[in-house]
């Protein structure tokens, strides 16, 4: 049934995304939809999310972008297609969005300014350190997993590295603010799950666990400041791009940015990919036949594969037509990542996991313009490192079927029984 906003306003696509039963949905269950929509409506309106933090304007709505190329188009065209009034297909308060978000949910010229204070951060010699790190945990958590034997592999493998890795970035060596920042971030993209909720509001959990990441990045910049040390945090602090430093303010939504995003893409990406590895076994073995020489490709194809960042909302600056459909100024335009990383017309046989695949010009790190995912090298510097050691020492691993996390943000995955077979 097709539903109307008003008498001879826009019709709401018969194919919801809105609902939460469409994010309960398996993976491949979406993209039964998902493949409906690209070849038959690639810019499709749709009702507000179910689950927003604020009410819904009444006949609002966004439009869902679905095809490989008009992803692109948008995210390489941020003067139509804005950051700055939100990212996320929910409405947020402007005070979590700002806090959060650092600049994912800005425009030039603030963009570029925290982009290149951020980057400035990161020297050569802070990469190289960062690597010398990824690859030990990598080797000590492994392990670790072979001394525990069967277990849960997000527990015990995807969801510690990304974060050990943040914390010895940053340089939160004690154990109540690791604590804290681990809690504070899988809040931050849980507030969707009935489970994680356990009767709480979705605004509450979201506050209690965003002041818990500004806390621990505050106290962290302020011991910094007046005691540097050589980590990332320090970096921050006196990082300066044209005569201007970043404010506690920017530091403490970088951290959370940082504690969010830098964590759950590569926990998810790794959880996903093993997954993957284990119902393809011959993928496995041309993996393991010549790991060095195949993993830069294959890094690629966890990527697309696993899509961990699922949507990412613009806001239409201007009345702009797009394939045919009439966007209006203010109108959500949000950029469904999935659906473009299975797209037919570029990536033959998408549903296949294949390691060799290339090229591969997946939008797993964005759809390229000014944000474009600056931490991909990081992530893919921990693929290579903890596959690397799974492959080696742990090489007939195989992970059961996991449990999703209920959202329309991560693709996330909350457990995932793994048996070692040794």
């Amino acid at each position: 049934m097709t539903l109307t906003t008003e008498p001879g306003e826009r019709q709401y696509d018969p194919v919801s995304l809105a609902p939460m039963a469409f994010w309960a949905k398996s993976p491949e269950e979406r993209e039964e939809d998902y493949a409906v929509l690209r070849a038959e409506r690639p810019i499709s309106w749709h009702p507000p999310a179910e689950g927003s933090m604020m009410p819904p304007q009444e006949g609002g709505g966004f439009w869902a972008v679905t095809r490989h190329e008009d992803i692109v188009a948008v995210s390489k065209d941020p003067d139509t297609f804005c950051s700055g009034e939100g990212i996320t297909m929910e409405d947020v308060p402007p005070d979590i969005l700002e806090a959060v978000s650092s600049f994912l949910a800005t425009d030039a010229p603030r963009h570029t300014k925290l982009r290149k204070l951020v980057s400035a951060a990161f020297t050569p010699k802070r990469v190289k350190k960062i690597e010398d790190q990824i690859r030990d945990q990598a080797r000590r958590l492994v392990d670790e997993l072979i001394e525990t034997g069967d277990c849960d592999f997000v527990a015990q493998i995807s969801r510690r590295l990304p974060q050990w890795t943040i914390f010895e970035m940053v340089g939160v060596e004690d154990q109540e603010s690791r604590d804290l920042a681990t809690e504070g971030a899988d809040g931050m993209v849980s507030w969707g799950d009935d489970e994680v909720l356990a009767g709480r509001e979705p605004t509450e959990l979201m506050t209690q666990s965003l002041m818990q990441l500004i806390n621990v990045a505050v106290d962290h910049a302020e011991a910094r400041r007046a005691e540097p040390r050589d980590d990332l945090m320090t970096n921050l602090v006196q990082a300066e791009v044209d005569g201007e430093q970043l404010t506690d303010e920017e530091i403490a939504a970088f951290f959370c940015l940082l504690s969010v995003a830098g964590n759950d893409t590569t926990r998810n990406t790794t959880s996903a990919t093993m997954r993957a590895l284990t119902l393809n076994p011959d993928q496995r073995t041309l993996l393991r036949e010549d790991f060095d020489g195949r993993i830069g490709v294959a890094i690629d194809e966890f990527v697309r594969w696993a899509t961990p960042v699922m949507t990412f909302r613009r806001t239409a600056t201007r009345d702009v037509e797009l394939r045919g459909s009439h966007i209006r100024q203010g109108d959500w335009v949000v950029l469904f990542y999935p659906s473009g990383n299975r797209d037919p017309e570029v990536f033959d046989d998408p549903m296949r996991f294949d390691v060799t695949r290339s090229p591969n010009p997946h939008v797993g790190f964005g759809g390229g313009g000014p944000h474009y995912c600056m931490g991909n090298q990081l992530a893919k510097t921990q693929l290579r490192a903890i596959f690397s050691e799974i492959l080696t020492r742990v090489p007939d691993l195989e992970a059961d079927e996991p449990v999703y996390l209920a959202g329309n943000f991560m693709q996330a995955i909350k457990s995932m029984p793994c048996r070692l077979n040794l």
